[in-house]
């Protein structure tokens, strides 16, 4: 008897050094990505201190860049501009498609139809930024520049009060809108899994209670499942345009990489993560403009962090309640 528990003792010791050898790899890896984390915003700023200090709050505001030995004056805002309507476009464009696909992977699609379809889905995010900006240079500046701005803009032109919108000299077919355009394809696999994860999560009783009442389809979804989820698909939503706010080579393929501010959705641009992508290879070490692209980056984490962590907050917020 004294045997047995002796060997019990044994275990239960054994075991616990396991569980705190664990729980401290565990607490380990935690750490060692804040610290990166951290890393990642100290060497940004620190890099970016000489721009801040050369140009201050000015830097933010001022739409010049002119990377000329002698000449040197850097601005942030066309690129901010840039960024922030590429990303806000390709979401107008995304969240459609991707409400489409989850409405019908859960409420329309059979069966035997709905892995194939979803995993068809969730392989976008699979395929490389560099192939979606070959594709979208190859493939949607033509199609925009032929089919749509040529055979119609002037009728979008003069379409009353958004006509601006469409009224450019920029008939290349590099622009906002084709970059919006790409991005909304690369982010609709994140928007799309997620809203069709938290439309399964709504109970079955309540959408059987809305049918049991003589409710349609449209209605169970508008009146009780988009009601339930609501929090979920924001965060959802604004976890694809952080990932938007990110992109960078398959946007510098097809913004056209313009240091001016956009006029229309048919004119060209640019934004930080093309900027930082196209001119740092070529930025000397230590010199103003490097230093002007790391503030640029700088700016984009905030940017990207802010997004991020209010996107895992109203996702949170939806499991809690």
């Amino acid at each position: 008897m004294s045997d047995v528990i002796t060997k019990r003792t044994t275990r239960r010791s054994s075991g616990a050094f396991g569980d705190s050898v664990f729980e401290w790899l565990c607490r380990g890896a935690g750490l060692l990505v804040l610290g990166l984390l951290g890393a990642i915003i100290v060497t940004l700023f620190i890099g970016a201190l000489p721009a801040f200090r050369h140009f201050g709050f000015d830097f933010l505001f001022s739409t010049k860049w002119n990377p000329v030995e002698g000449r040197e004056e850097f601005g942030a805002a066309i690129a901010i501009i840039g960024t922030l309507l590429s990303s806000i476009f390709a979401i107008i464009l995304a969240v459609p498609l991707a409400f489409g696909i989850a409405f019908f992977l859960t409420e329309l699609a059979p069966q035997w139809l709905r892995r194939p379809v979803g995993t068809a889905v969730e392989l976008l995010a699979a395929v490389p930024s560099i192939i979606f900006g070959m594709w979208g240079l190859f493939i949607v500046v033509p199609f925009i520049q032929n089919h749509i701005q040529l055979a119609w803009g002037e009728e979008l032109s003069s379409i009353p009060l958004i006509g601006w919108a469409f009224t450019s000299t920029n008939y290349a077919g590099t622009s906002i809108f084709a970059a919006s355009l790409v991005i909304a394809i690369m982010i609709l696999p994140f928007i799309a899994a997620t809203m069709r994860d938290v439309f399964e999560q709504v109970p079955a009783v309540f959408k059987e209670s809305a049918y049991g009442m003589g409710a349609t389809r449209w209605e169970v979804v508008s009146q009780v499942v988009i009601p339930y989820t609501r929090i979920s698909v924001a965060g959802g939503v604004m976890l694809g345009l952080g990932r938007a706010l990110g992109e960078t080579m398959a946007v510098t393929f097809v913004i056209g990489n313009a240091n001016r501010l956009p006029g229309s959705l048919f004119d060209a641009t640019t934004t930080i993560a093309s900027v930082v992508a196209m001119e740092f290879p070529e930025s000397l070490s230590g010199s103003l403009q490097q230093s002007a692209l790391l503030a640029l980056g700088f700016i984009l984490f905030i940017i990207s962090f802010i997004v991020l962590a209010a996107s895992r907050y109203l996702l949170r917020s939806r499991l809690k309640g």
